[in-house]
């Protein structure tokens, strides 16, 4: 496996803001998804090519920001893995839905990227 980027999020401090802009901008097709607990997850679907979605930034005082993931094939691994390259672990292997797991990481460099893993079927 290659491991591409397959999805990027954008954790956004104004999503009324941020949503009007990005349909308009690149035409992209947004669909709001209940979360649970009064949260609501936006799917971002852009034709060809990775797609992605929008949620409310989560992290007190941090600004906006866009987060890529790439496909890796055990999550459990890839995060031991990068641990072991020096990187610190942002968000440990977490479900999310019955859809896969992610993590987020922090590269040595200081970089963050997170790492999906789709639920085997």
């Amino acid at each position: 496996m290659g491991n591409p980027f397959v999805h990027v999020e954008l954790s956004s401090t104004d999503l009324t803001k941020a949503k009007p802009f990005y349909k308009s901008m690149f035409d992209w097709k947004l669909e709001d998804v209940e979360m649970g607990g009064g949260m609501t997850y936006t799917m971002i679907g852009v034709g060809d090519g990775t797609g992605g979605g929008m949620m409310k930034q989560m992290i007190p005082g941090a600004p906006s920001f866009w987060l890529p993931y790439v496909l890796v094939d055990d999550i459990a691994a890839a995060t031991a893995k990068a641990k072991k390259l020096g990187a610190k672990v942002m968000k440990d292997v977490t479900e999310v839905m019955g859809m896969g797991s992610l993590s987020i990481i922090t590269d040595p460099s200081g970089a963050n990227l997170g790492l999906w893993q789709p639920k085997r079927k």
